[in-house]
């Protein structure tokens, strides 16, 4: 549909898919303003492990997409948006078994067919590469051409560059359309109504009651901890370490053979602060995002058990996000009914790699301008049949 030259956005959520969707649709001279419930990134994005990475996905459309996502970090990077704030590195999947390396190899082979660029390490390679790691660590592959990105300091640069409005701790209630002709007219709230000729809903769990979705949107719990500074162990990793059963919890997780119900997979990640971020956790439909001591006591015997050094390091804090997922492991991008709403959310893991990817992706559809990857696995009427009229 064409939309006037005076055309007025309100995006719901202001998290990093809601806030890149405003930044790309301000750059372009969009009026565009952001109604978040809470505050910035309050939810899954202030709690996410910041991974920009394609090594754990699967050849299809979230393959395409996380490599067309690390793409844009690079663009936004080097053209000075993002400078300082997307760190380029390796990740290394590690196996600790027969089995994980089973998968590992079958992995390897599925991301080089696509032209991503792994390495593998054997056995004996394994104590040069990464002298931190036990002799557990059977096997490994490094996949190379990574990032890794705080999603709050992404937030916060997109709003400051692009001059973004913020109405915070204002909740939306619904749609607001003409009795008589149905035309959009904007949004209501608890603080009264927004307008916009065109509305975008990218408030992660929030966009279940809105759109009607409560049985298509779940909540997945990942529990996350953070050390102290230890710069010497960290140099020791040469990238993001994460387990090879990771890829079977993220099976799981999908509707694959069930891995444990908590959905354990180890990743450890040495930041540039010379901290650690060990994950984590995927536990289906968990009401609250509360961390808990079972939890950080087998995250943390399993992070040991890989790296020994860090048992002589003192935990800082542990924390848990609820981050939205769809039933069929696809996010919602795309139209809702006749246009005038589009979606973007169920990113569940993957928002902080295909925030602003999917941020431009739905600016653009907005903009009458193509997109650059292929949005129609992620088109949300394959679930029309259960969708609230929009």
């Amino acid at each position: 549909m064409a939309f006037p030259s005076d055309l007025r956005v309100a995006v719901v959520g202001a998290g990093i898919v809601g806030v890149s969707t405003a930044w790309f649709l301000a750059r372009a001279g969009v009026d565009v303003r952001i109604v978040e419930a809470h505050a910035p990134v309050a939810a899954a994005t202030g709690a996410a492990d910041g991974a920009v990475s394609v090594a754990s996905k699967r050849p299809g459309p979230m393959m395409q997409a996380a490599l067309a996502g690390i793409r844009l970090y690079r663009e936004l990077a080097e053209s000075g948006v993002l400078d300082g704030l997307y760190l380029t590195r390796s990740t290394f999947l590690v196996a600790a078994d027969r089995a994980e390396a089973t998968v590992l190899e079958g992995h390897a082979a599925a991301l080089a067919s696509v032209g991503v660029t792994v390495d593998p390490i054997s056995a004996a390679r394994l104590p040069i590469v990464a002298p931190a790691l036990s002799d557990r660590a059977r096997a490994a592959i490094e996949v190379r051409g990574e990032g890794h990105a705080i999603g709050y300091d992404i937030v916060r640069r997109l709003v400051h560059t692009g001059g973004l409005r913020i109405d915070r701790d204002r909740r939306v209630t619904g749609l607001r359309r003409a009795p008589s002709t149905g035309r959009l007219l904007g949004l209501d709230t608890d603080r009264g109504p927004v307008d916009a000729d065109v509305v975008v809903i990218a408030a992660g769990g929030g966009s279940a009651a809105l759109l009607g979705l409560g049985d298509v949107l779940r909540p997945r719990r990942g529990q996350l901890l953070v050390t102290e500074r230890a710069p010497a162990l960290a140099r020791g990793l040469p990238g993001a370490i994460m387990s090879a059963r990771y890829l079977l919890s993220k099976a799981s997780a999908t509707g694959g053979p069930p891995v444990s119900p908590r959905g354990y997979g180890l990743v450890i990640d040495p930041l540039r602060t010379g901290q650690f971020l060990v994950g984590g956790t995927r536990e289906n439909d968990a009401e609250r995002p509360v961390a808990d001591l079972e939890a950080i006591a087998h995250v943390l015997a399993d992070a040991v058990a890989l790296v020994p050094g860090l048992a002589d390091v003192r935990l800082l804090r542990s924390f848990a996000g609820l981050r939205t997922a769809v039933v069929d492991g696809l996010p919602l991008v795309g139209p809702v009914g006749s246009g005038d709403v589009r979606v973007a959310t169920g990113f569940e893991g993957d928002g902080i790699c295909l925030g602003p990817l999917m941020g431009r992706a739905t600016a653009d559809a907005i903009l009458g301008r193509p997109s650059e990857i292929d949005l129609a696995p992620f088109d949300p009427a394959r679930f029309t049949g259960r969708m609230a009229a929009a």
